[in-house]
């Protein structure tokens, strides 16, 4: 109690403080005007499409621990999708095509050339490219979204679309792929004028929104007004998931801060009547390096003999799926597994500790006690390898725990996935970086940030 109260003077006047600076004013109002232009096209529907049964499918299918791929990208849009609505797509395009760009950027010595090479402009070509991919991918799924729809056999019979044929598909594709490209676009924007980057403020967003839905449905599994004994949630319940929301949001936060950090010294170097180098630094080696990659990755592949089983009805997919639902053993581990080897897979091709080795070796810098080149980069590699199975550990326990928390205390998936996954890792991870930006804002204006440093005063 102590603690709070010490804490929440010092975040209130941060954000009043926020708003005294000029430059940080405006951008955060661009931030909050750009993410209120993305909710209000998450509501405009899509020609031709009857909104209230697809939204009754998904909510039908919510209700479920299963779940396909479009729950994913659904979650990802804030609901967009499960509406059908012009920003149905979501971000996930763009998610898609930065995923698929680094993986290229590895593997196509052109574009690792360009890369490193190329400077500004080099990022500023493959920004581009990524640009395209992204409007190519939109396409591609709205085009498979518009067939999917027209077909009732995949809504237990009830027609989704009005006028199905290619008038149909042809203005779905526009309007989606064209949302995409629009909210691209906003991301963008926020990246450049205004605070955090600008994807992950959207996607956190679609998340919060949801916030509304789940708190409902807690209230009407509560029913204040009714008996005890009618209640599917009492309050010891509510009071036990409380406590459980805020040790797994410690947690989160824990690992999302943990790092190694590695010291590094730089050998002095007199250059003219100018002397380089002689001071000591490190380099942070991030416990959770990946984020939220390995469960995004391990969800899309996990989920998609689900989704192939709802577009081909064949018995063999239908069982593959059925062990590939929630609330099976052989679902958990391979879920679990998939994730840990995504950790260590993207945080292979993010981090490569020969190039880390070789940038020090340049510019005269050495790892105390290992020798420069080889010995550095395996050095590098085997505390990489150490500190990211904790990491993956962690990040498989917490894609797996709404699943068990729903199944422990009785509640939808929808109250419980706010008690792990990917969403709370996003909501965390973007607060903190979007906090960080804030308080280095106020930190170069004099004003005191987040959290009290040292002697630093607020300006009089």
């Amino acid at each position: 109690m102590k603690l709070t109260g010490f804490l929440w003077p010092i975040v209130l006047r941060a954000l009043a403080n926020s708003f005294k600076i000029a430059d940080l004013r405006q951008r955060i109002l661009l931030t909050l005007g750009l993410i209120a232009v993305y909710r209000i096209g998450c509501y405009i529907p899509t020609p031709g499409i009857n909104g209230r049964a697809l939204a009754e499918f998904f909510d039908r299918m919510a209700r479920t621990q299963g779940g396909t791929l479009f729950a994913v990208m659904d979650l990802f849009s804030g609901a967009a999708l499960s509406q059908c609505t012009i920003f149905a797509l979501g971000i996930m395009p763009a998610i898609s095509a930065s995923i698929i760009m680094q993986l290229l950027t590895v593997v196509l010595p052109d574009l690792e050339k360009l890369a490193k090479e190329g400077g500004e402009a080099g990022r500023r070509q493959l920004n581009q490219y990524s640009r395209y991919l992204t409007v190519g991918l939109g396409v591609l799924q709205a085009l498979f979204i518009s067939l999917w729809l027209e077909n009732p056999a995949h809504f237990d019979g009830v027609a989704i679309v009005h006028d199905p044929g290619w008038g149909f598909r042809l203005t779905t594709v526009i309007t989606l792929a064209s949302g995409t490209a629009f909210i691209m676009w906003l991301g963008e924007q926020i990246t450049a004028y205004g605070i955090g980057n600008g994807m992950s403020i959207l996607i956190t967003s679609g998340i919060i929104s949801r916030v509304p839905t789940a708190a409902h449905q807690l209230w009407v599994l509560m029913a204040p007004g009714a008996s005890a004994a009618s209640r599917q949630i009492q309050p010891v319940t509510l009071l036990l998931m409380a406590v459980m929301m805020v040790a797994v949001v410690i947690a989160v936060i824990a690992i999302t801060q943990g790092q190694r950090r590695i010291p590094v010294q730089y050998a002095r170097r007199v250059v003219g009547r100018k002397v380089y180098g002689g001071q000591t630094t490190y380099i942070p080696i991030r416990v959770n390096h990946a984020g939220v990659m390995p469960i995004i990755f391990a969800q899309s592949i996990i989920m998609f003999p689900a989704t192939l089983a709802g577009f081909f009805p064949n018995r063999a997919l239908q069982a593959v799926s059925h062990w590939l639902t929630n609330g099976q053993w052989f679902y958990t581990i391979l879920y679990s597994a998939l994730i840990v080897f995504f950790a260590y897979f993207y945080t292979a091709i993010s981090f490569n500790p020969i190039e880390v080795a070789d940038n020090m070796r340049k510019y005269g810098g050495f790892v105390p006690g290992i020798r420069p080149g080889r010995p550095t980069a395996e050095y590098f590699g085997h505390i990489l390898d150490r500190i990211t199975l904790p990491g993956a550990v962690f990040l498989a326990v917490i894609a797996v725990l709404p699943d068990m928390v729903g199944k422990w205390l009785k509640i939808p998936y929808s109250v419980a996935s706010f008690f792990g996954g990917t969403g709370l890792l996003i909501i965390v991870g973007v607060m903190l970086d979007t906090m960080r930006q804030i308080e280095s804002f106020l930190l170069m204006r004099h004003y005191e940030g987040f959290m009290k440093r040292g002697r630093l005063r607020g300006r009089r």
